[in-house]
């Protein structure tokens, strides 16, 4: 459960220390909480129209907690010797029994805003709206969908697994035509030169080959795709002209009628290209006697599947030049054989604005990019790859960009979003179709930006193989026997990108790379380091749960369990051999019990675990600040302070774990003289009872006084916990 506090605006705020006006913002605390607005500069009637997210803990304690919501002024665009630090602009606070229960229930208030103090000067109101609401994680959730019927059906066999190559994606239909040459045209200048070009036309697309010059036997090799969505005209026509300076002239034409056009899908065998000779616009093949040519022409329908596709020119992309043609082209960066992952990338939805959007995606040394969609906030590109896997234990990558290449731009290819899956997580032989949600985190707060569809499958014909690289090394011999340093990690890491930047053909833009090998994950982020503290702490909550759960039966608070509880040690007490053998069946029940709710879904983008969600907008704008830093000096130090006070909580809890490493040092040190001969004397008796008495008979006697009933129990220390505490340390010994 989520509270949200819309803030609207605020009315006559007073101005302090005689200024014209006031840099406002709105600061909300709930249970511990802390969410800030934007800073309104200079003006006191300010408008936010913000929505706070605050996480409620308990909705049962909500009634008996508060909403505190203050106006107060950035000191960080003032003056400090002008603004008193004590400066405060109004407060409300707001029960939260007031607070509605759902969005359509509440509705904008104007609260007056109250003073701090008895001798502060507040006047004005704000305007709020309380409302509980679900949690925006909801809306960064896996949307499943149904895979088309061949990927559910399933391959029959092996080979059969790696020959369907687009058994995964809809499939799209699209009208290929092959113009390959042309022979014996006839000249057209004066002079009797030729400069020989084609047209090829489906309705109001149309597609032109390179003009050729001074040449009558011209060859192109040139391959266009008109989309199944623009066979709307019932004829084909390929064109023959001759560039001129002021105007092209007509040499000749070929006209299909599309009823006519042969249909082909792999693994049929190619079609085999034609000669067709050239007729005038009333269909007379000669002209003053002599023939106007031939043209070589391969004209079939088929799929996105065909060989051709990747190369072919294609339709959606006919207002581009040939030269940004090359950045709309789908490509394989890399082709390298018993494991394979299949991905089709599907289409997106919920892009916004017209976008022209391409899709990259990564795994190992193989890098695909997918064709560029042009003009649309939905592009359905319906493409499959495969890879061969070569550790289980790896994650393949794709992001979605906003193509601004396009026009011989020099602007960035602007990031919408990515995607990562581990394929540990997937079933094999299971296809996993999904709407991905895409997250794009700015200085303003975590957007989404849309969603990719994706069919993911895991496909393994050697499990031998695969079971086997569970137990191999990660990484080669060599690393193991003189490891890499972190610095040169570093440094091969930014080769690496370099080297894939520049290397491929069409290149990927720099800031493509950069985006998907994640090179600032190494930058410090206040908000990576609250999400890994609070991973430490989710990884240590099972510990301290088994920890309550012994306190309860040491304290009796269930007298059933705590009874079984004592059977079982004394049977495991009594029967040692059992202790391991019990340990690991219960470890196998475990494992069987949880099978019943093992995730059904692969991992995505987590943004609760992220603290992506209720991050301060400071701390995003931090995340983003380029380095060095260009902030001003202001915001720099008020940073510098906020990290200090967070490395002075950090250096303090490392001193407490010092010091009870010391304390056990000094157990043997003689550092203190006389809690060493005690500790001494004692481990001497220890070791006599322990010697003389059976080991059954020591385990019985300590567990029994360690379950023993809280009649028996003392509120105070045990004597061992005083004695450690009084130990001496090293703190003592530091400036």
């Amino acid at each position: 459960m989520k509270l949200a506090v819309e803030v609207a605006d605020a009315a006559e705020l007073s101005a302090k220390d005689g200024a014209a006006g006031c840099n406002a913002f709105v600061e909300v605390e709930f249970d511990g909480q802390r969410q800030r607005t934007a800073t309104r500069p200079g003006d006191l009637s300010p408008q936010w129209n913000e929505t706070l997210v605050l996480g409620v803990r308990d909705p049962a304690r909500l009634a008996a907690l508060t909403v505190d919501v203050s106006v107060q002024p950035d000191r960080s665009l003032n003056d400090h010797n002008a603004l008193r630090p004590h400066v405060f602009l109004g407060r409300v606070r707001v029960s939260g029994e007031s607070v509605a229960r759902s969005p359509d229930e509440a509705f904008l208030q104007r609260f007056p805003l109250d003073k701090r103090g008895l001798f502060s000067r507040v006047s004005g109101d704000i305007a709020l709206r309380l409302y509980l609401a679900a949690p925006p994680g909801s809306q960064y959730g896996l949307t499943e969908t149904k895979p088309p019927l061949p990927a559910k059906m399933g391959p029959r066999s092996g080979t059969a697994k790696i020959a369907s190559t687009y058994d995964m994606v809809e499939p799209m239909s699209y009208l290929y035509v092959t113009v390959v040459k042309a022979r014996d045209l006839p000249s057209m200048d004066l002079t009797g030169a030729l400069d020989p070009y084609v047209e090829v036309k489906l309705g109001n697309f149309k597609g032109v080959t390179r003009h050729l010059e001074k040449n009558q036997n011209p060859v192109w090799r040139q391959t266009f795709a008109f989309s199944g969505a623009h066979l709307q005209a019932s004829q084909l026509e390929v064109i023959v002209m001759d560039k001129d300076t002021l105007r092209d002239d007509f040499v000749g034409r070929v006209v299909f009628d599309m009823s006519d056009i042969p249909s082909r899908l792999p693994p049929d065998s190619p079609l085999a290209p034609q000669w067709y000779s050239l007729a005038d616009a009333h269909g007379e093949r000669f002209r003053h006697g002599h023939p106007l040519g031939e043209i070589m022409l391969a004209v079939w329908i088929g799929t996105q599947a065909d060989e051709a596709f990747p190369e072919a020119w294609h339709s959606d992309a006919h207002s581009l030049s040939r030269e940004g043609l090359t950045n709309t082209r789908s490509k394989v960066y890399y082709s390298p054989k018993l494991i394979y992952l299949k991905v089709g990338i599907l289409s997106a939805r919920g892009l916004g604005g017209n976008k022209s959007a391409y899709c990259v995606a990564k795994y190992g040394s193989k890098w695909v990019r997918t064709r560029t969609l042009l003009g649309t906030a939905a592009p359905a590109w319906n493409e499959q790859y495969t890879w061969e896997v070569f550790d289980l234990s790896t994650v393949i990558t794709v992001a979605v960009f906003d193509n601004n290449h396009l026009h011989h731009s020099d602007g960035k290819d602007q990031r919408i979003g990515k995607v990562r899956v581990r394929l540990a997580t997937l079933e094999s032989d299971r296809v996993y179709t999904h709407y991905y949600p895409l997250m794009a985190l700015t200085p303003g707060g975590l957007k989404k930006t849309g969603e990719l569809h994706l069919a993911v499958r895991f496909t393994c014909t050697a499990w031998a193989n695969m079971l086997a690289q569970y137990g191999r090394p990660l990484l080669p011999k060599m690393h193991y026997s003189n490891p890499i340093s972190v610095l040169q990690l570093d440094y091969l890491r930014f080769q690496a990108m370099q080297m894939v930047a520049t290397r491929l053909e069409p290149p990927l833009h720099r800031e493509v790379v950069e985006y998907m090998l994640d090179v600032d994950s190494h930058m410090f982020s206040l908000r990576r380091s609250k999400a890994n503290f609070y991973r430490i702490t989710s990884l240590f909550s099972g510990v301290v749960a088994v920890g309550k759960w012994f306190d309860g039966i040491c304290k009796w608070k269930n007298p059933l369990t705590t009874i079984l509880v004592h059977v079982l040690f004394l049977i495991l007490v009594c029967y040692p051999e059992l202790i391991l053998p019990t340990v690991f069946l219960y470890l196998f029940m475990i494992g069987v019990w949880n099978y019943r709710r093992r995730p059904r879904k692969p991992p995505h983008m987590d943004t609760v675990l992220s603290h992506a969600e209720q991050a301060h907008p400071d701390e995003l704008d931090e995340e983003f600040d380029t380095f060095p830093t260009s902030k001003p000096s202001d915001v720099v130090r008020m940073r510098y302070d906020r990290l200090r006070s967070v490395a002075g909580r950090v250096q303090t809890v490392v001193g407490d774990l010092a010091m009870q490493g010391e304390r056990a040092q000094s157990l043997l040190s003689w550092r203190d003289p006389r809690a060493t001969a005690i500790f001494i004397t004692l481990s001497l008796i220890v070791a006599v009872v322990l010697y003389i008495t059976p080991f059954q008979v020591v385990a019985v006697v300590l567990g029994l006084y360690m379950l023993r009933h809280p009649r028996f129990r003392s509120k105070q220390p045990s004597v061992p916990f005083n004695f450690y505490k009084r130990l001496p340390a090293k703190g003592d010994m530091l400036l």
